[in-house]
């Protein structure tokens, strides 16, 4: 088969299109056939060599790649015969393998992947899913709620903003660029914003007029989050996913007890203390999609060789929505 190899940290021409071995599957494995295979930021870091977060540097060699969706052809040992041609899409955890045409995932962590979603779509919401209904029901956002979502154009972000019209709130889509911001409007925001803008601020203060935002979901951080940030009401809920701006939003104690804020971070390690919860998040997330409340924003796909050119193109913020190669 064809992978995609890393031999060493570095940047993303650190990653090489070769051909290796067929992995076999262990016991309590399942070996599936990749139709898609997702790309995620926290992807770039580990390929950087970047330390910290809720895994450990991997060994290298490896092959990259945390996410797939297929078909089943082969299983190990103690596993049903009856996975075999089931059409699945499996988070591998800690583990790497995803970024090939063929990946081995513990029987455990494979999903059905309901009928009439796509196996891109599945890639989309089996890790960036699950974490966006992490968000969302941290934010317990109702139909009295003004939502702002830093990072409308992006997985996350994109499924925030459609979860949050659902529910009856007037939403606020931040992105950077016109044509992202055309893409959040497209989504179902009542009002889209470029926060590259400097007088975004205003022109929201002015479209809101006496309102004033209850939540934020963030994930760029930086300054963007900091000033959606100021935008609270009291007793606002901040809700912070990530820093796609390259630091976090700046907090004190003032903003928390001067003006009753509420702040949460529902990913890395807290995302997985509760025995379950992950899979429960992931339920959550398919069904959403499958009844078509949702549908998983995916950037045009890259061809699994293009794995670099992916990479960069994450890391830059070229891309819209969810980041998919196609083997």
């Amino acid at each position: 088969m064809h992978a995609i190899r890393q031999y060493e940290f570095g940047p993303a021409d650190r990653l090489r299109y070769e051909e290796v071995p067929d992995p076999v599957p262990h016991a309590g494995q399942a070996r599936i056939r990749v139709a898609a295979a997702g790309v995620h930021l926290v992807d770039t870091s580990i390929r950087a060599g970047v330390t910290g977060g809720p895994f450990p540097p991997p060994e290298l060699p490896m092959t990259p790649g945390r996410e797939v969706a297929g078909v089943v052809d082969v299983v190990g040992s103690e596993v049903d015969s009856q996975w075999v041609g089931a059409r699945v899409v499996a988070h591998l955890g800690p583990a790497s393998g995803g970024y090939a045409e063929l990946a081995v995932a513990n029987v455990t962590s494979l999903q059905r992947v309901p009928d009439g979603v796509g196996d891109a779509a599945a890639v989309a919401t089996i890790g960036t899913g699950r974490t966006a209904m992490a968000v969302l029901n941290d934010a317990a956002v109702t139909a009295d709620d003004v939502v702002l979502v830093t990072a409308a154009a992006g997985g996350i972000g994109s499924v925030a903003v459609q979860v949050a019209r659902n529910a009856g709130a007037t939403v606020i889509g931040l992105a950077g660029g016109p044509a992202k911001v055309e893409v959040v409007r497209a989504l179902g925001a009542h009002i889209a914003l470029d926060y590259e803008d400097p007088g975004w601020v205003d022109r929201l203060t002015a479209e809101l007029g006496e309102r004033r935002l209850s939540v934020v979901l963030d994930g760029v951080g930086g300054k963007p989050g900091r000033a959606a940030m100021d935008l609270l009401g009291p007793g606002g809920r901040l809700v912070m996913f990530g820093w796609s701006a390259g630091e976090p939003t700046e907090l004190s104690a003032p903003d928390l007890f001067g003006r009753g804020l509420t702040v949460s971070v529902p990913i890395g390690q807290r995302i997985m203390a509760v025995p379950g919860r992950l899979r429960a998040l992931e339920d959550q997330a398919l069904a959403e999609v499958a009844a078509g409340r949702v549908e998983p924003l995916v950037n045009e796909p890259f061809a699994l060789a293009d794995a670099a050119a992916a990479h960069v193109a994450l890391e830059t913020r070229a891309t819209v929505g969810k980041v998919v190669l196609i083997p």
